[in-house]
């Protein structure tokens, strides 16, 4: 089936209680794992993509690979723009033929805020793609988002309301507590789901989307430093909360930082266990098994999103 946008995705998931996993890709290795993980489950799945992602990868590269993706599985599949910077790359990639587009005008004012969503907004909307806008500010360190702990901002539940009347946007990312990035908490882990109930309390037919919502799994933290890896203290959102996230309101959850680790460390104990190794495909391949298994845990076990497509 061609991509598809969020919105019946969305829909369901706010019916239903669960949410949709958005996990970022790269490369080629990035999108075959995801969509795998997706196809075995029956799982709706979105790809998503930074601005990074796309100056390192090239558009053209990674639009064929989704293409053979689609063409590939059976599972409804939406490509989304993650963290877009200005009006300039969402109209890029509405153009391009993403079928969902992210504004992040987070960092602005209250007011600057709603004039940049809104005027994606407007030409997303005569496209048919939809829009994600975000309010609040999340701390943490992932492609070319840099907030300190003290910038970081909780989501008012007033102003998300009048941010969604005024802006017309599809969905909405909230902070409520997770950070980009590896090292999302300090000491015990705590998301304020109070904010979320007010959240959806204002807006019960906005879908909400969690940002920095990795694991950071510890096993796969361990097999890193194990072989050679340097990433003492990473902390990321356990299992239980992202499960009770999607069951109270949130449709979408963002997974990056975790499939990260996970090609990295397979990659290192390919190097580390055998260092005569210089075929790519040898460390590439389980590479792309560990991420398989990541994203099959995660629709599975956290978000519930199984056989929902």
């Amino acid at each position: 089936m061609p991509l598809v946008t969020t919105k019946e995705m969305f829909e369901k998931s706010m019916k239903e209680h669960y949410a949709i996993g958005a996990f970022n890709i790269n490369n080629m290795e990035f999108i075959q794992a995801i969509t795998d993980a997706a196809e075995e489950a029956k799982s709706p799945v979105i790809l998503q993509v930074s601005s990074s992602a796309i100056k390192y990868a090239r558009l053209p590269y990674l639009l064929k690979n989704v293409e053979a993706a689609v063409e590939s599985t059976t599972i409804p599949i939406a490509l989304h723009l993650d963290h877009g910077p200005d009006f300039e790359t969402c109209k890029k990639c509405v153009d391009a033929g993403f079928t969902s587009v992210m504004i992040d005008a987070s960092k602005y004012d209250f007011e600057e805020n709603v004039r940049f969503t809104k005027e994606v907004v407007e030409y997303a909307h005569r496209f048919g793609v939809v829009v994600e806008a975000e309010l609040g500010t999340l701390a943490g360190v992932e492609d070319e988002v840099n907030v300190a702990d003290d910038d970081a901002k909780y989501t008012n539940p007033e102003q998300a309301y009048e941010f969604v009347q005024k802006t017309g946007c599809d969905s909405l990312a909230i902070a409520i507590g997770t950070s980009h990035g590896a090292y999302k908490f300090k000491g015990d882990a705590k998301l304020r789901f109070d904010i979320l109930a007010k959240v959806k309390e204002k807006l019960p037919n906005t879908p909400i989307v969690l940002h920095g919502a990795s694991s950071v799994i510890p096993e796969i933290v361990e097999m890193c430093n194990k072989y050679g890896g340097n990433i003492p203290g990473a902390k990321g959102c356990p299992d239980d909360m992202l499960k009770k996230a999607g069951q109270s309101g949130v449709s979408k959850i963002n997974v990056d930082t975790d499939l990260r680790l996970a090609m990295t460390a397979q990659i290192r104990k390919v190097f580390f266990e055998d260092p005569s190794v210089f075929d790519p495909r040898k460390y590439l391949g389980v590479a792309r098994e560990e991420i398989t298994k990541v994203v099959l845990h995660k629709i599975k076990d956290v978000f519930c999103s199984e056989n929902k497509a």
